[in-house]
């Protein structure tokens, strides 16, 4: 047993849980003292802030005309983004119905829908509840997941919208406020997520304890349909949010900045206000519940591991906790990291931004390293046995602490190399940009081979990472890395929601007319944002490798497998199309933006073309037609790769069995990791390179501007083939290698009893 007593951990979980949300609700307070709504009387506000001092404060234009039309414009988008999630979730409100159904069938009729007990699977002196159980609770867990994904992503939307204007006002007094108010804004998202994460999981086990009693393996084996209700709703949310966002930013771009040439963000073009919900739509609530999927099935593969190791036969509940106790400390430690970058330190001027969040990501990293190793040293006993493909492994206390640890550093590798690829600071970035001289077509080679070669370091650290991790702890060592590299899920959310915060900053800044001064800081915070966005992806990409690997793992064991041989055909023939699905996932989700974008590119030259005194900013464009053209296309769209991914494990553990299903996931897993990677930091290169562009912020940028040339219509060309590359294909691809994971574990009892069906009658 381990120095930590259960009750000091059924006491410590929840007031960490707890203590995250009033952190996320203390920041929320601070933001919200900025106030915006505006009526016939002035601002309605804490003690009417906004008042003529403010305008002395703020920049020569920023009246009060304008900053009333920020008022105007922010509802405008929450409107907008809140319709499209409430239609979204109406869809997949049916489809959760619909498959919550399909799993109480398939694993209650494992065994004929028995309600007798029978034999554990993995201690077979010992009675376990029955299958009918499993199939009860493992629907009820895949609802909660669902559930809890949703609301993750909701609020992250809420908080976003809420808080994108306020931003713009800040702006007026300096780069520092509107920093601040953007980043508290984004540390209201990241503490919310990973608290309420961790709360509804610990309530979960502990209601599921209440029927299952001393059975730990049926509790813990159920607990996995909470990581696949989590991970369904963030694909959807990510391929839906995903193409509406590109559908419209790329229709914006190409009538808008290449054919009109004019500025992003011009409130006469009618895409405009649909690129903006898109923002928050697709990098916020995607992202959002992206995360916590990896985060929950990162918690259920470590405590399905361990449910079978000598934690689960011995009943010691703080070491079973152990990737729940990680996931505590994870959030005291981010909420000490983000008073560094709100209250400890003041950011003066532009080019501090981006350190200031990089140094977010280090102090978190270098923090949580001595949080774990005290977590490990209370939590864990000396030494204990885990189970390992059908033997047990002798493993000691400190073994898991470099598990942890081994997979934190890699997430810090991951992010800084992401950084390095996709920052304009670097010459990666600007080596894209300087192609631009000769044209697109140069840049579109340049961009590629970056994202190509972005591909290196980090799988070196994954592959390090799962080494050391599966040498010291087997399966249980590569679920804890997952769980490790994610510990800091809460200050890695709040810099990536940061960005598309910033991004609708400037952008309302843009529409409401406010001075070039304003547009400058704000485009600042932006470029910050889109580097940090990209260190986010990084970071879902290289947990999901880890955690897809981890399901894999208990995949393996739950369905009864000793060895997974790729010179047997039925796992080669796995394998070869298990590589294949990320392919075809990119083929559809791309050409759903493309299809998306064709519309939306009539829509706004239709509008140009038809509306006398568009161009002149005289007559308003129609912004709720390019709204819906993005919801309609989306919610469409969304489906195909959906399905794609859901049925592939089920039809091949039918059909096939679970060796040939093996292979799938081993194929998808190499596969996708490479293609994520690529694509996530190709497009985001090929966006910074176009910012670095239209900043001038010296003069080898300088020399390929102003907007408007060339080079900047080539890079504006680069930039939008990359959108749908980095904010749809690449980010949801880390969500196809784990859904397939975690679902091929929760169905694998029916896999092992019943799959195979083609090869049984042949």
């Amino acid at each position: 047993m381990g120095v930590m007593s259960e009750a000091v951990t059924q006491f410590l979980i929840p007031a960490c849980s707890l203590l995250g949300i009033a952190f996320a609700l203390l920041q929320w307070f601070l933001v919200s003292r900025v106030p915006v709504s505006a009526d016939a009387g002035g601002f309605r506000g804490y003690h009417g802030r906004l008042t003529e001092q403010d305008l002395e404060d703020g920049d020569e234009g920023d009246d009060l005309d304008s900053i009333i039309k920020c008022a105007e414009i922010q509802s405008a988008i929450s409107v907008g983004a809140t319709s499209f999630l409430f239609t979204q979730y109406k869809y997949l409100s049916i489809f959760m119905g619909a498959f919550g159904l399909i799993i109480f069938l398939f694993l209650g009729s494992v065994k004929g829908f028995s309600t007798t007990s029978e034999p554990c699977t993995y201690n077979p002196e010992a009675l376990c509840k029955p299958a009918l159980a499993n199939a009860v609770f493992s629907t009820l867990a895949f609802l909660l997941g669902a559930l809890t994904s949703t609301l993750s992503g909701f609020l992250g939307m809420k908080i976003a919208t809420y808080a994108n204007a306020r931003t713009t006002l800040e702006a007026r007094k300096g780069v520092g406020k509107a920093f601040i108010a953007a980043f508290r804004s984004g540390a209201v998202m990241g503490f919310l997520l990973a608290a309420n994460g961790l709360l509804v999981l610990y309530a979960s086990i502990n209601l599921f304890k209440l029927y299952y009693g001393d059975d730990w393996e049926g509790l813990y084996e159920s607990i996995t349909g909470y990581g696949l209700g989590g991970s369904s709703m963030a694909l959807f949310g990510r391929v839906g949010g995903g193409i509406y966002t590109k559908a419209a930013d790329v229709g914006a771009d190409l009538v808008g900045k290449v054919e009109k040439n004019i500025p992003e963000d011009d409130p006469r073009n009618p895409a405009v206000i649909a690129d903006n919900v898109g923002d928050n739509v697709g990098d916020i609530a995607g992202m959002g519940s992206d995360l916590f999927g990896s985060y929950a099935e990162s918690s259920c593969a470590a405590l399905f591991v361990a449910s079978i190791s000598s934690f689960g036969n011995t009943h010691d509940f703080t070491a079973m906790s152990y990737p729940l106790i990680i996931s505590s400390m994870g959030i005291v430690v981010c909420l000490i990291t983000t008073l560094f970058a709100t209250n400890l330190s003041e950011i003066k001027q532009v080019k501090e931004i981006e350190p200031s969040l990089k140094q977010q990501l280090l102090i978190s990293t270098i923090l949580m390293t001595a949080g774990v190793a005290m977590v490990t040293f209370f939590a864990l006993p000396s030494e204990f046995t885990l189970f390992n493909f059908g033997t047990n492994k002798s493993v000691k206390n400190w073994h898991l602490f470099f598990c942890v640890v081994i997979g934190l550093w890699a997430g810090l590798v991951i992010g800084y190399t992401t950084e390095y690829y996709t920052s304009n600071a670097y010459s990666p970035v600007r080596d894209v940009a300087d192609s631009c001289r000769t044209g697109a077509a140069t840049n579109v080679i340049f961009g590629l081979a970056l994202g190509y070669k972005s591909v290196i370091i980090p799988i070196f650290a994954i592959a390090v990472s799962i080494y050391v991790s599966f040498s010291l702890a087997a399966m249980y060592g590569v679920s804890v890395a997952a769980l490790g590299m994610l510990s800091t899920i809460a200050t890695g959310l709040a810099i990536d929601a940061y960005g598309p915060i910033s991004d609708n900053a400037g952008g309302i800044a843009e529409m409401a007319g406010m001075s070039h001064k304003i547009r400058e800081r704000t485009d600042a915070l932006d470029a910050a944002g889109n580097t940090t966005a990209a260190i986010g992806k990084g970071f879902a990409i290289g947990s999901a490798a880890l955690v897809s690997l981890a399901l894999f793992g208990a995949f393996v064991s739950r369905a009864g497998i000793n060895t997974v041989d790729v010179l047997t055909p039925k796992v080669f023939i796995g394998l070869i199309v298990g590589a294949m699905l990320p392919y075809w996932f990119s083929a559809m989700t791309m050409k759903s933006v493309g299809s998306a974008a064709l519309k939306m590119v009539e829509e706004v030259r239709r509008q140009f073309n038809t509306i006398p005194g568009l161009m002149e900013g005289t007559a308003k464009p129609d912004y709720a037609n390019c709204v819906k053209i993005s919801t309609d296309a989306s919610l469409r769209e969304m489906i195909p790769p959906g399905a794609l991914v859901m049925l592939t494990p089920l039809i091949a553990g039918t059909l096939f069995g679970v060796e040939t299903l093996a292979g799938v996931l081993a194929g998808s897993l190499v596969s996708g990791v490479q293609v994520a990677i690529s694509a996530s930091n190709t497009g985001g290169a090929w966006d910074n390179a176009k910012k670095y562009i239209e900043a001038g912020c010296n003069e080898h940028a300088k020399a390929l501007g102003p907007k408007g040339s060339d080079a900047h219509k080539a890079a504006v060309i680069g930039d939008t083939i990359g959108d749908p590359l980095k904010d749809t294909s690449g980010p949801a691809l880390n969500i196809l290698i784990k859904l397939m994971a975690v679902e091929s574990l929760v169905f694998a009892p029916f896999f092992a009893a019943h799959g195979g069906l083609l090869f049984k009658l042949l």
